[in-house]
């Protein structure tokens, strides 16, 4: 049996942790364990290579609307092959000087293998018995595979697989209607794809905010068809060598069918948590399979941790990365600091882009009640930037306290939302995360960034924003 200080599960977040520990003692011992490519989910299958792939999708629809502003252009060929090598390429090296480094460093034993506990601070690896009286799972996620009747027979790809692809298929049935389909929906849609995209969500990007997902279906459906409140319920090959989906109307109970060359199931991902064995560790998991922890990132078990996607919640590289550095105050510092969940951003890369932060309009509503609430909301168009920029429709949208000025939330969609949105993160981390601080600071004019002040500048009681919204 082999005896470590530390044992990690994933080179994704929890790497970021090493150099530190081992200039804190130079002779430490850690075993790192990771079943798959080094450098986590993010950047062996997720945001890493999906934003590679997306900045091109996203130039093409910029010179197809440059006509609007008195360009014309033509885009006379799209080479997808040389898109998808590209980004194969750039994360390869990543990848490569990863695992070059884990493999060469003295103080680390660096496993490709799937790990699993035999008893409490006991694992089962590559054949070995290891052991450590601290470990930190960061196993990640999985994708889902929906219970689709004959999915398996007909085949399909996945956010995993589709960066495998060489050639691109001339239609795709896109299964699930969140920030995956979203993007993919719009990364194949622009490389040349017929492109549908079937959700069982009666919104589109349920996660948003009913006007964000409203605008976001409006405006990407002008390149695709997006279908919501429909649940695929079986696929199936026909002798045309296409491949069939039959989903059903979640109100009506009608049927409907769709076909194309290839289905990629985009409904959200899941636990790996049953890989592990957590039991025969004593260590606790929620009723869908995550792995349980505290405010302090400790599971049942003491001195065994768990951030990132393993644990279910806020599954960003992001806030991967923030977790890392809360369990190093807890588990190397012995310091009792709280995760802190108050001002999570995301962003969803499509066009539009969609840029969010903090509560939704109904959270704020349940936690201070609908009195106290105001929402500032103002359009990109009504600045001169934005003017400028030609775009309709686009908004910031913010949620305000009223009885401190405190910033609550913050929703932004059109283009630069995931960069605009960055000044309202910022503020909220300030300690009296007051309005005053945009509304008070000088902006540039005439930039973009102007209206995120105008929209905090426009804040108004509830019941008025609704009122106002149907007049739109």
């Amino acid at each position: 049996m082999k005896n470590y200080d530390l044992i990690i599960i994933g080179t994704g977040s929890a790497t970021n942790l090493l150099d530190v520990l081992i200039q804190r003692n130079p002779k430490i011992k850690i075993a790192i364990i990771d079943k798959d490519e080094t450098g986590g989910i993010c950047l062996t299958r997720g945001c890493i290579p999906s934003k590679i792939l997306l900045y091109p999708a996203e130039l093409v629809r910029n010179i197809e609307e440059a006509k609007e502003l008195g360009i014309e252009s033509e885009i006379k060929k799209i080479d997808f092959l040389k898109i998808m090598n590209r980004m194969r390429s750039l994360i390869g090296k990543d990848i490569e000087s990863i695992r070059e480094g884990l493999s060469s460093s003295e103080n680390i034993d660096y496993y490709q293998s799937i790990a699993e506990f035999v008893s409490p601070y006991t694992m089962k690896v590559a054949g070995e018995t290891i052991t450590s009286k601290m470990i930190f799972l960061c196993l990640g996620s999985k994708t889902i595979i929906p219970p689709i009747k004959g999915i398996e027979d007909v085949g399909y790809i996945t956010s995993d697989t589709i960066l495998k692809l060489t050639t691109l298929p001339k239609s795709v049935v896109v299964v699930g209607g969140g920030y995956i389909a979203a993007e993919y929906g719009f990364f194949l849609s622009n490389m040349g794809s017929k492109v549908t995209i079937v959700g069982r969500n009666p919104r589109f990007l349920p996660e948003e905010e009913p006007e964000v997902s409203d605008l976001a279906k409006k405006d990407l459906g002008k390149h695709l068809e997006i279908v919501t409140n429909c649940e695929v319920k079986e696929a199936k090959k026909t002798s045309d060598g296409l491949k069939h989906v039959i989903a059903q109307d979640r109100t009506t109970g009608k049927t409907r069918e769709f076909e194309a060359e290839e289905i990629m199931l985009a409904a959200g991902r899941g636990p790996l948590t049953e890989l592990l064995h957590p039991e025969k560790a004593g260590i606790k998991t929620t009723k869908d399979g995550w792995i349980e922890v505290n405010e302090y990132l400790e599971t049942s078990q003491p001195n065994i941790w768990a951030f990132g996607d393993a644990k279910g919640k806020y599954m960003f590289r992001h806030v991967a990365n923030y977790e890392s550095e809360i369990v190093y105050y807890n588990a190397i510092l012995k310091q009792k600091v709280k995760a802190d969940y108050h001002a999570i951003p995301h962003a969803v890369f499509t066009y539009p882009e969609v840029a969010a932060v903090g509560m939704s309009e109904n959270d704020a509503v349940e936690k201070i009640g609908r009195e106290k609430v105001l929402i500032g909301f103002y359009k990109y168009e009504n600045t001169a930037k934005g003017e400028a920029m030609n775009v309709k429709d686009y908004f910031v949208k913010v949620i305000v306290d009223s009885s401190n000025s405190e910033i609550l939330g913050a929703h932004i969609i059109g283009p630069h939302a995931s960069v605009l949105i960055q000044e309202i993160i910022n503020v909220m981390y300030a300690p009296t995360r007051s309005v005053q601080i945009i509304e008070e600071a000088i902006h540039i004019h005439p930039a973009l960034s102007e209206v995120v002040q105008r929209a905090f500048g426009a804040m108004m009681p509830l019941e008025h924003y609704h009122e106002h919204m149907l007049g739109q």
